[in-house]
């Protein structure tokens, strides 16, 4: 479905802001401007972006009633005021993950976005990968029995440089979690939704394993102002800096993540975090183990999935000609030729829009959804904490 009608505005102009619009412009809809953290800053990127109005802060962006859905895509403090800014002045919102930086203003932004009846879409975009859906449809199906175990692991090397910096590593920019709230709780999204499960209770431990990074610069935020370093694709970002002259900081926000999940009727699962694991580039990994058979998604070569089951194995490869109705509605290519993360942002992008204007369609990641990552990323800090197996916080199931 096209969407020639929406004009739609950036917030944030760092690497995702880009992808955002790659995506805005790739289901027919209009990138009207965007914001960057200066008005000469947000001048520039409308020139170089090639966009039709310029906008000098959020301010003005929700004073123009042309505007239909604001991408959030600033720094993680900034979220939940900023989308909930957006939506009671009427706008539609996406809002990149996490939607807030504490479990309160993500139950807040949820709550605004209920009662202004504005759609808040958060872009768990690793569900729109067709072979995913694929999976999930299988599991509906009775294919995979009872689960006997739930395994995997987000493997990233960005911040293994001890030179490398970003406003991540200071809670108070980016949140009391890192790299299980930037990318862990990805996993954990596209697991449950595949897997059709609900993670009851967890421990955990967290690392730093870099104690101290660059106190670097240009990381100064405002409500208005976003900064150019915004939300990456879960990865490098425009935003990193390296080594300055005015020395050191001290870390606040995990380097890795190991954490134990276990659903109400005990099922387990284990999952491994990291964002410095050498030559791991972007490698969310799961492998779901039923009593008739398993099923392992690798998103770095995502055209394919291993099935096995007790007479062996198969790899199953994505086909816009077989499967599961999802699964051929976003193969949108014929077999052989790739898609991958920027297919997988454009079809959620789409499907958003059509939420916006009234349809129903499946799988999108909503404010409910943004809600429950921000229960799972408060249960893993109160276990790391406790030492303890820690019960989250149960959400309205979803299947």
């Amino acid at each position: 479905m096209a969407h020639p009608h929406i004009q739609a505005v950036i917030v944030g102009a760092g690497f995702i802001g880009s992808v955002h619009a790659a995506a805005v412009r790739g289901v027919g809809a209009t990138v009207r401007g965007v914001v960057g953290s200066t008005p000469s800053r947000s001048a520039a990127l409308a020139d170089e972006w090639n966009v039709p109005a310029r906008y000098s802060d959020l301010a003005a962006v929700l004073a123009d009633d042309a505007v239909d859905v604001v991408h959030i895509c600033t720094p993680n403090a900034l979220h939940a005021d900023q989308a909930v800014a957006a939506l009671r002045a009427g706008k539609h919102v996406i809002c990149e993950k996490p939607i807030a930086t504490s479990l309160a203003d993500a139950e807040r932004l949820a709550a605004v976005s209920a009662e202004t009846g504005r759609t808040l879409a958060v872009p768990y975009v690793y569900r729109y990968h067709p072979l995913v859906r694929e999976i999930r449809a299988r599991r509906m199906s009775g294919d995979f029995g009872a689960w006997q175990l739930l395994h995997g692991s987000y493997l990233q090397d960005w911040m293994l440089d001890t030179g490398t910096t970003n406003w991540r590593v200071d809670a108070a920019r980016g949140g009391p979690s890192r790299a299980f709230a930037d990318v862990g709780s990805h996993w954990c999204d596209l697991v449950e939704w595949v897997a059709g499960v609900r993670f009851h209770e967890v421990t955990a431990r967290l690392g730093v394993t870099i104690p101290a990074r660059p106190a670097g610069s240009g990381d100064t935020f405002s409500a208005n102002g976003p900064d150019s370093g915004t939300s990456s694709p879960d990865g490098p970002e425009s935003g990193t800096y390296g080594a300055a002259a005015d020395g050191l900081r001290p870390v606040s926000t995990e380097d890795v993540a190991a954490v134990l999940l276990r659903t109400a009727d005990g099922v387990l699962g284990s999952l491994t975090v990291s964002q410095v694991s050498a030559g791991r580039k972007n490698r969310l990994w799961f492998e779901l183990d039923g009593a008739d058979g398993s099923a392992v998604f690798d998103q770095e070569n995502p055209e394919s999935v291993w099935l096995g089951d007790a007479d062996g194995a198969r790899l199953l490869l994505r086909d816009p000609g077989r499967g599961s109705a999802e699964q051929r509605r976003l193969a949108t290519l014929p077999p052989g030729h790739s898609q991958g993360y920027g297919d997988c942002f454009r079809a959620f992008v789409n499907d958003a829009y059509s939420a916006m204007v009234g349809h129903q369609v499946e799988g999108l990641p909503t404010a409910a959804d943004g809600v429950r990552s921000a229960h799972l990323i408060d249960a893993v800090l109160r276990a790391n904490d406790s030492l303890a197996w820690t019960v989250v916080e149960q959400a309205p199931a979803r299947m």
